[in-house]
């Protein structure tokens, strides 16, 4: 406990330090200070440390995906109004809209739903089904669908702190996430916080288990990461976890890629 305090008090003095000499060079600095005494905390640890210490204005971002609940239960036990921001593309699966019901009313969801501004069929009338255009069809459709209607809700919400759900173990292209990322520089500074970067797939399971919490219900059918009906696959239907998504062409969207300092 008292390494754990004194790791509270390091994180502390790290964030409060002015940008001095080489900005740029002092940020990364302190983030990376963040970053390695965050490695000794658990996630509730660092969920109540960003909460108390970080900007105001937290957000949680949810798919409803495969794994969703966990996320969703850890920073509402200690946030119960904490905004969900929800982004409905209007292809989801049908389960998926079932799940983001359940988990609304069993946990009590601020949910905020984002979309395009442009519907779906009018897309479609415009450009045709972009998913089946190739990779630079289907960065055209996220942006739009997924990306910008994400970059208005950081704007809308004047978000200072997004929590997300990113695990390292989910993909190859998550391998490195950070507990903690920052962009940004007063006013503009905002924080981007993964609570579980270092779980594994057990850890998650136990934790659903502890708390009596679901996956997704398309979970047990073999769907380990759960988008668009039309780019997302079973693991049954495929050779590798990274082919479950747009093809095999890309396993991100965009979304967690936002240059946080640039919205």
């Amino acid at each position: 406990m008292q390494a754990l305090a004194e790791n509270r008090i390091e994180l502390e003095n790290a964030v409060a330090q002015p940008l001095t000499l080489d900005e740029e060079l002092s940020r990364e600095a302190a983030v990376q200070h963040c970053n390695d005494l965050f490695a000794d905390m658990s996630a509730a640890e660092r969920v109540a440390w960003s909460l108390q210490n970080l900007p105001a204005q937290p957000v949680l971002s949810s798919s409803f995906g495969a794994q969703a609940a966990v996320s969703l239960h850890l920073v509402t036990q200690q946030m119960p109004d904490i905004p969900v921001i929800f982004i409905d593309t209007g292809y989801l699966f049908p389960e998926t809209y079932k799940f983001v019901d359940e988990l609304t009313e069993r946990l009590n969801l601020n949910l905020k739903v984002y979309s395009s501004k442009t519907s779906p069929a009018w897309q479609e009338s415009r450009y045709g089904q972009r998913w089946l255009q190739g990779a630079d069809g289907i960065a055209a459709y996220n942006y739009d669908n997924k990306v910008e209607p994400m970059e208005r809700a950081l704007r809308e919400l004047e978000v200072g702190v997004w929590f997300a759900g990113l695990r390292r173990s989910q993909s190859d292209s998550r391998a490195d996430v950070p507990f903690l990322n920052w962009s940004g520089n007063g006013a503009q500074a905002r924080w981007k916080v993964h609570a579980i970067a270092d779980w594994s797939d057990r850890d998650v399971f136990n934790y659903l288990q502890k708390h009596n919490l679901p996956y997704h219900p398309l979970w047990e059918k073999g769907y380990v990461s759960i988008g668009d009906v039309h780019t997302t696959k079973s693991l049954n239907e495929v050779d590798r976890a990274e082919d479950t998504r747009f093809f095999g062409l890309t396993r991100e969207c965009g979304l967690h890629n936002i240059d946080l300092s640039s919205v």
